[in-house]
């Protein structure tokens, strides 16, 4: 997938593109129906399937949340959408000035002019410019004084369940991860380089590999049965059996987040390197020990369950792992 980060200057063979437009965060099942009517449409005129998405999320720029709340930093976002056989990523910079725009500029300066599009699809609910006052209504007024094709797309959703970001991160705060491979489509994973922790785990007979979680949404604290893809085993798209305690260590005093993953059946270094936790479900909530054999033991159980767990759910689709190069164009 080709990634063009200046939308100012698009280069030529980069233009002419079918365009899903939208934040994309968490890349869920919504998003894949917007993205799904666009390659439709991109197969029928020949045309690139692109994606324009805003980086950092608008929310970022103009709420300036105290508490983290993307389901897809920039690196996982990037990489499902390649997965989804995205040819060309526009990241658009979104800051205050870009927030000012009024919605006719918005579509005639950076959809029309900067990354040339052909036809773009959105959501029903797509709102643009300042203070959102665009709407697909008026999108499609000003796409088609502009020889643009403007498509929308209903709401997606299993019964009455609407596929939303919103109801994903609802699931994950309360550590129902089981459930969101039905919003997402697959797995909601965290994405980080292990770092050196208290090497306690080493001695205990439990070896973790430990990723910060500071700044970065994440589920319930508690002990969760995941998939591990260390660094390099994308390449045969392997994906390891783990258990995990997501949390504070309450059993050492400890107060900053961590995320300890124990990959069975694995030796390999880790230090340094990135980490991908794919979390499928939650074992039990986290909680305090009385002393270090009592916590051997409940690990020694909790590894039994993510075992058992895993043993009946699929591994992440190795089709789908990061195998697809993310190109940078820097013009």
């Amino acid at each position: 997938m080709r990634i063009v980060r200046h939308w100012q200057s698009t280069p030529a063979d980069a233009r002419g593109a079918v365009v899903a437009i939208g934040n994309f965060d968490g890349v869920h099942l919504g998003h894949r129906a917007v993205v799904e009517q666009g390659r439709r449409i991109a197969r029928e005129l020949g045309a690139p399937l692109a994606v324009l998405t805003f980086e950092p999320h608008p929310r970022q720029v103009l709420a300036a949340p105290e508490e983290p709340f993307r389901l897809t930093p920039f690196r996982i976002k990037a990489r499902r959408l390649a997965d989804l056989g995205i040819e060309i990523l526009y990241v658009a910079r979104f800051d205050r000035a870009f927030a000012a725009r009024e919605p006719a500029s918005f579509v005639a300066d950076v959809v029309a002019a900067g990354i040339g599009a052909r036809h773009v699809v959105v959501g029903h609910d797509f709102a643009f410019g300042r203070r959102r006052a665009g709407n697909v209504a008026l999108l499609s007024e000003i796409g088609a004084s502009l020889g643009i094709g403007v498509t929308s797309i209903a709401a997606a959703g299993t019964g009455t369940t609407i596929h939303s970001a919103s109801r994903a991160r609802r699931l994950l705060a309360a550590g129902e991860v089981a459930s969101l491979p039905a919003v997402l489509g697959r797995y909601w994973e965290i994405d980080g380089h292990v770092i050196t922790g208290d090497r306690r785990g080493r001695t205990i007979g439990f070896p973790t590999a430990n990723v910060r979680t500071a700044g970065i949404l994440h589920p319930a604290r508690g002990v969760y049965a995941l998939w591990a893809q260390p660094d390099g085993a994308a390449d045969d798209g392997s994906w390891y059996p783990a258990v995990a305690n997501l949390g504070r260590r309450p059993t050492f005093d400890k107060t900053e987040d961590l995320l300890e993953v124990h990959i069975f059946d694995y030796a390999g270094d880790l230090y340094g390197k990135r980490l991908r936790a794919a979390f499928a479900d939650r074992v039990r909530p986290e909680r305090r020990f009385d002393g270090i054999e009592a916590l051997k033991a409940q690990i020694a159980i909790d590894c039994d369950t993510a075992r058992a767990i895993l043993a009946r759910l699929p591994a992440p689709d190795a089709e789908q792992a990061d195998t697809m190069p993310l190109r940078q164009v820097r013009s």
